[in-house]
């Protein structure tokens, strides 16, 4: 805020029904409505994820569009607010994707919106493929924001300088929009393979986690883990004659499980894996969605004393989707565990009594409050989302 005293609610942050919404399309205007804010912000790209809490909405969806894409070199640099489907349809063209498979929550949340690549940045959205390729934040080259104070900030990237002495593209990534505003993220991306498979085996539940376990400890580069109504999926990628050895080799390793189905239709496994990254068993039904954090081999003792109605498991069992009753607090169904537990899903009254993210051990909280009060040092961003 300039100048001292209560500033007056500036014009643009009303709409018509009077509810407080600033809309921008530039940096330098995203700067501007920060440098000037009278009070809280609640940062909005696509509008697929909903952040309740008081202050202004600031709509960052008009700051969009590919500034460069260099195939060549795998690397895309593009506005934050850029439709993610817009990248992938360029990316596509060229052969070409993010290798972190970034989900689509619209059907989980029961949203709509357009997700964006600043929304899937700031949650560090990654999809089964992580087991493999990384996380979001793995691909992530470079990054630009505004801070609480309206300064831009550059981290990393082609031709960016660190002068800060915070790795940025890292911390950026999951902070959920309580450190800046994105404005541009540089991403690598990767070739398409040539083809595909997934090994299907029903019937398991109990024995998934292991059957998972064992897959990703072979020798066969396995890119994606899961556990579902599907059954267990294990999915390897690749050049058509290396897939096709290998999914014959893990077929045999995987067979004292249970009967070993290959899949090679890649319509079909494009669809069984893109039910497992948007968590497709979930829409629509009834209950609270949680996600779970372990060690894969905590997952299946945690899933027996959470009371879950129907569970997901990814990335080998180190990421549990939970459907569970209404108001249920998994945390205090579980007791101390090792690993963080989110609430996803849930009704307003929920959400008002159980912090959507786990509590934080007093020493990572103290160093997470020293990092919001560097960048932003009014609490203006999203305040009360991560504490």
């Amino acid at each position: 805020m300039r100048g001292g005293g209560a500033a007056p609610v500036p014009p643009e942050y009303l709409d018509h029904n009077e509810s407080r919404v600033v809309r921008v399309s530039s940096e330098i205007e995203v700067a501007d409505a920060v440098r000037d804010a009278p009070g809280p912000l609640r940062i909005r790209g696509g509008g697929t994820r909903e952040f309740g809490g008081a202050g202004a909405v600031l709509d960052v969806s008009g700051i969009a569009g590919i500034t460069l894409y260099e195939p060549g070199a795998l690397t895309l640099v593009a506005k934050a607010g850029t439709p993610l489907a817009e990248v992938e349809a360029v990316l596509a063209a060229e052969g070409q994707r993010l290798a972190f498979e970034p989900a689509d929550w619209r059907g989980l949340l029961g949203t709509s919106g357009e997700p964006t690549l600043g929304g899937m940045v700031a949650g560090n959205v990654s999809g089964p493929r992580r087991v493999q390729a990384g996380a979001c934040r793995d691909a992530l080259l470079g990054v630009r924001f505004v801070d609480g104070t309206g300064a831009v900030i550059k981290n990393g990237g082609r031709v960016m300088k660190n002068v800060t002495g915070y790795d940025l593209v890292k911390l950026v990534a999951g902070s959920w929009g309580t450190l800046g505003v994105l404005t541009e993220v540089s991403l690598k991306v990767l070739p398409v393979p040539e083809t595909s498979a997934t090994l299907v085996i029903g019937g398991l539940d109990g024995a998934a986690v292991a059957a998972m376990t064992e897959a990703l400890t072979s020798p066969y580069d396995v890119t994606g883990a899961a556990h579902g109504p599907e059954g267990t999926l294990v999915r390897i990628e690749g050049f058509a004659q290396s897939v096709a050895y290998r999914a014959a080799e893990l077929a045999k390793r995987l067979a004292r499980f249970g009967a070993v189905e290959v899949e090679r239709d890649p319509v079909r496994v494009a669809g069984l894996w893109r039910g497992v990254r948007d968590v497709a068993a979930f829409h629509g039904a009834e209950g609270d969605v949680w996600r779970l954090s372990v060690k894969p081999s905590d997952a299946p003792g945690l899933v027996a004393r959470s009371g879950a109605r129907q569970v997901v498991y990814d990335w080998g069992g180190g990421l549990v989707w939970l459907l569970m009753p209404e108001g249920a607090d998994l945390r205090a169904a579980l007791g101390p565990f090792a690993g963080h537990a989110t609430l996803i899903r849930a009704g307003a009254e929920t959400r008002a009594r159980i912090p959507a993210f786990q509590p934080e051990p007093p020493a990572v909280a103290a160093l997470s409050r020293g990092l919001r009060q560097r960048f932003d040092p009014r609490g203006i961003f999203n305040p009360g989302l991560m504490g």
